[in-house]
């Protein structure tokens, strides 16, 4: 139930897909498995759940307990949800907005590109966040619920020697681990590659104010690649799926209005409104990159270069990421990307700390995450070698350990409690 500091341990340690809750289209009404409260566990939804869990863990999907544990995990959200509903547990939009891109992005960075978790799902990327949006709300309001019922529970020293006196010897040894920060730096955008980029999305609003076909001219110059070839058209979308800017400007036009550029982390856009109906809308859109030059990159690189120097010679780094980091969990914390094992850490990322000895920076390094990346360096501050758990050495590892197990003791009955007062049933 722990919290990750940063967006780069996301990116950093071994990424899965789970959270989006089926692949491909929403299944038609292949066959009920269980009914809890008003909610319904599909056929499809345990058979993909099963296959993403036996992926994720490495065992066989057709194993039957296997199933069985997976189908009680959806039962337990589902009962979960009932009493979430009951207490009146809501998370706002753009927190399942935040949440869902964070998803897709770390699909993105496990397939390769949007492209590649387009094909997958069989959808383009908005019409993935307006399809999963409802799933994302409903596992976002579990969580909220699950944080206040077991999120501050604690345990008290004497707790933490009685669990390690019992469980000791069952312990697994404790894997090598790695203390890391690091100083990361989008690179930004020369003015002049900006100004070129203004100038064409500025001729192309000129064209389509003089009568320009849209479609074609989204075809031959928008650099989107999930909606160039279709006209620029995004399809249907709700309030909520769009970045602010963009979407500010949608809900400010009228059906076949076209707006002044808008700029957003992805570039100039010229947008359309077709349709609307309440709060959903039907837009298309050219969008024209800003491009990275490599003397952008180059630029970020030297000042990389530059701080890693002032750190060898003796400014603590902590400071330096606090002023130049761009890393926005972290920055405050000095860069401290905690403590990792090691056998979590991404290839590339894991490349990069092989060649440190303790003490010791990286030079720059590029990282991609979603659609962007950057530039970082990274500081090997401790490392820590595989050893069979130690009260002394390990007592916050420990700690965590007996909490988990109070808290799943805490969780198993307050289940067993759901299940008495909401309805259940699980189909033969």
């Amino acid at each position: 139930m722990m919290n990750s500091k940063s967006i780069f341990k996301a990116i950093l340690l071994i990424a899965v897909s789970a959270g989006i809750a089926r692949a491909q289209t929403k299944p038609v009404l292949d066959g009920i498995v269980a009914v809890v409260g008003n909610e319904i566990i599909l056929k499809s939804e345990l058979d993909y759940q099963v296959q993403l869990t036996a992926y994720q863990s490495k065992l066989d999907p057709n194993d039957s307990l296997l199933r069985k544990r997976v189908l009680e995990a959806l039962v337990d959200d589902k009962l979960i949800l009932a009493q979430a509903i009951l207490d009146s547990v809501t998370v706002t939009d753009d927190e399942v907005t935040r949440q869902l891109d964070s998803r897709i992005q770390n699909l993105e960075k496990q397939l390769g590109s949007d492209q590649k978790v387009e094909e997958v799902y069989g959808m383009s990327i908005n019409k993935i966040r307006s399809e999963f949006k409802d799933d994302m709300r409903k596992q976002l309001i579990v969580e909220k619920l699950k944080q206040q019922k077991f999120g501050d529970m604690k345990v008290s020293a004497v707790d933490v020697r009685n669990f390690y006196d019992t469980y000791k010897d069952s312990i697994p040894q404790v894997p090598e681990e790695v203390t890391l920060s690091h100083i990361f730096i989008v690179p930004k955008p020369s003015e002049k590659a900006r100004d070129q980029a203004y100038s064409l999305a500025k001729s192309l609003l000129d064209s389509l104010r003089s009568g320009a076909d849209f479609a074609a001219l989204a075809k031959k110059y928008s650099q989107d690649p999930g909606s160039a070839s279709s006209g620029g058209d995004l399809g249907w979308a709700k309030r909520g799926q769009f970045v602010p800017e963009f979407e500010h400007a949608v809900f400010d036009l009228k059906p076949s209005e076209i707006s002044d550029i808008v700029e957003t982390q992805f570039g100039f856009h010229i947008i359309q409104l077709l349709d609307r109906r309440g709060d959903q809308v039907h837009v298309r859109h050219i969008l024209i990159q800003i491009p990275h030059l490599q003397s952008d990159d180059d630029s970020v690189i030297v000042l990389l270069d530059s701080l890693r120097a002032y750190a060898m010679a003796g400014v603590k780094f902590a400071v330096l990421a606090r002023e130049f980091s761009q890393d926005k969990d972290t920055k405050d914390l000095g860069g401290d990307l905690g403590t990792l094992a090691i056998d979590q850490l991404e290839p590339s990322f894991l490349a990069t700390v092989n060649k440190l000895k303790v003490g010791e920076i990286s030079l720059p390094e590029k990282v991609t995450y979603g659609k962007s990346y950057g530039y970082h360096i990274v500081y090997l501050r401790n490392q820590i070698p595989p050893h069979k758990v130690s009260l002394d050495e390990d007592y916050d590892r420990l700690s965590n350990m007996a909490l988990s197990m109070k808290q799943n003791q805490a969780y198993l009955n307050w289940i067993n409690q759901l299940k008495s007062q909401i309805y259940l049933k699980i189909m033969s």
